[in-house]
């Protein structure tokens, strides 16, 4: 399983350095969007490919 890392902290959300796992992906007219499941498993959010490329890091 795919394992990121939030490079730059989201507003009252989730601070940097927090570890996500890639739950799951889609695509639909070319439009990529990623699910991302909190390591705590306390929370979840969705992301674009331009998103996760800008504010994650790949450590897996």
């Amino acid at each position: 399983m795919k394992m990121f890392k939030l490079i730059e902290d989201v507003p009252s959300a989730y601070k940097k350095g927090t570890k996500f796992f890639l739950v799951s992906h889609s695509e639909f007219i070319g439009v990529k969007s990623y699910v991302l499941l909190a390591e705590d498993l306390k929370g979840k959010i969705e992301v674009t490919e331009e998103e996760l490329r800008n504010k994650f890091v790949s450590i897996h």
